[in-house]
This record gives structure tokens, sequence and C-alpha cells, in this order.
């Protein structure tokens, strides 16, 4: 599985910005696939993630209700629209796919075994 991300930049507080990541895998091969971020000094962190279905979304409490998660599997594209960015938003955003399952959303990064390349985000006060 390959991904990439993109979308990032500089953003107000209170504005929004919408992530895209694009995905490609084997014919047949089904997904999870999930977002995460990474301040500088802090460890990366979950944001939230999607079921290959798209039936299932969960998102961290840190977001919750200001970001949403989608994805289309015709385009092979998933996209993260985030809203009512705050300063503590700052981090670069990568997205992931888990392999293991496709209906079920883990929150940790080790289940996570493939990786886009970030895209980085900057939210001003």
């Amino acid at each position: 599985v390959q991904l990439q991300a993109s979308g990032g930049g500089l953003v107000q507080a209170g504005g929004s910005l919408r992530l895209s990541c694009a995905y490609s895998g084997r014919t047949g091969s089904r997904f999870v696939t999930a977002w995460f971020r990474q301040a500088p000094g802090k460890e990366r962190e979950f944001v939230s993630g999607i079921t290959w279905s798209g039936g299932s979304k969960y998102y961290d409490a840190s977001v919750r209700g200001r970001f949403f998660v989608s994805r289309d599997n015709a385009k092979n594209t998933m996209l993260l629209q985030m809203s009512s960015l705050k300063p503590e938003d700052t981090a670069v955003y990568y997205c992931a796919a888990d392999t293991s399952y496709s209906e079920y959303i883990d929150r940790s990064s080790v289940s996570y075994d493939y990786w886009g390349q970030g895209t980085e985000v900057t939210v001003s006060s």
C-alpha cells in the first residue's frame, strides 16, 4: 500500500483546512485508514480513523465535533475536513493504513503498517 498526504498549510485560528490522502493497494485488498499527527517535541497521536466501508469512524476527543473524516474507495482518497482550528492543532499530519483490518479501527500507531510522508499544518493565533 502506498499513501500520500497533501493539503497542509498555514491557517488562522478558527479557520478550516482539508487534508487529502491518496492511497493505492493490491486489487481486492481492504484496509482501515487513519490520520495521525505529531507536534514538535511530542509523540505521534491518533486523530481519526475510518473503516474500509466508511460505515465506522472514530475521532480523538480533542478533535471530535471539529474534524470530519471520509473516504471514497472508487477514487482511492481519504479526506479530513478540519474546522474551528486551534493553535494546538499545529502538527505534521500523516495518513496511514492498517492492512490487518478492514472494519476495526485501532488507535495505536503500531498497528498501522503503511504510512504517507506527512503534510504540515500550522494554525496561527
